[in-house]
């Protein structure tokens, strides 16, 4: 009997030690409190895990922004894997906040240890002169919470041109993961011009016509709380919290958007 619950005592201790390199990474020390504070809303460990995220896989997250995600994906792929940072398409026309935030983007992946080994690259929905990867080589393209912004400012030519890129970048079998601020199926189509949020249906059949299959949609990140009908769409609520004190408890109260989350394959 003894024996019987030492091996016992052994397989639990030995089962709490597996490695568990996603749960690592999210509690990466480097990563500052305020982006922790979002994971209720953000789900990193269970969107990654849907996404079937792997240390050793090469994986592009377009638009990275300030680095909510990058501060996981970074650490996370560091040693194995190949992280591709492909944030905002710089030229003459490119406006100052879309320069400055790409700028102290490129300042943490020159100085901030865990980025060592990020390559930063580019992406423009309408230019492809920069390549957001080699073609053919990733596992995985992830983008969060910025479909909106290429159809907000390109309409349906911007989507077309971002797929069209995901698409030559992606190996065979290769995998698109999209996280979007979800419109209502019977909410008006110009809402999505000017709101922030976007249709699944929408977005699933422009994805499709690039060549893409749709493998899985989750509702990981569904907020049953957002109407999406709000006075400045999206950004009502937090975190930009756009109006201010104005219902500002009753925004918090709602929380983060509700979003889709989506899995494509590239055949």
């Amino acid at each position: 009997m003894k024996k019987i619950i030492a091996s016992l005592l052994f397989a639990v201790a030995a089962n709490s030690a597996v490695a568990d390199p996603i749960a690592d990474a999210v509690a990466h020390p480097d990563r500052p409190l305020e982006q922790r504070m979002r994971d209720e809303y953000r789900h990193p460990q269970q969107t990654l895990r849907f996404f079937d995220i792997q240390p050793d896989m090469a994986v592009v997250e377009i638009w990275p922004g300030g680095g909510w995600y990058a501060n996981i994906l970074a650490p996370l792929l560091q040693e194995k894997g190949k992280y591709y940072a492909a944030h905002f398409y710089i030229d003459e026309e490119t406006k100052d906040y879309y320069r400055k935030a790409r700028e102290k983007f490129a300042e943490k992946v020159k100085n901030h240890p865990p980025y060592k080994n990020v390559e930063l690259t580019s992406f423009h929905p309408l230019k492809n002169d920069q390549k957001i990867a080699p073609d053919n080589s990733v596992d995985r393209i992830l983008t969060f919470r910025n479909v909106h912004n290429w159809y907000m400012y390109n309409n349906e030519e911007g989507l077309n041109g971002a797929f069209k890129q995901f698409f030559a970048a992606l190996k065979s079998g290769g995998q698109l993961g999209i996280v979007e601020h979800r419109l209502p199926e019977n909410a008006n189509d110009a809402d999505q011009q000017r709101s922030g949020y976007m249709k699944q249906s929408y977005i699933i059949q422009l994805a499709e016509k690039a060549g893409f299959k749709l493998v899985a949609s989750s509702e990981i990140n569904a907020n049953l709380k957002d109407t999406a009908q709000h006075p400045k769409g999206v950004w009502t609520l937090p975190p930009r919290l756009a109006l201010g004190e104005e219902k500002e408890a009753e925004y918090l109260a709602i929380g983060e958007s509700d979003r889709m989350t989506l899995k494509f394959i590239k055949p």
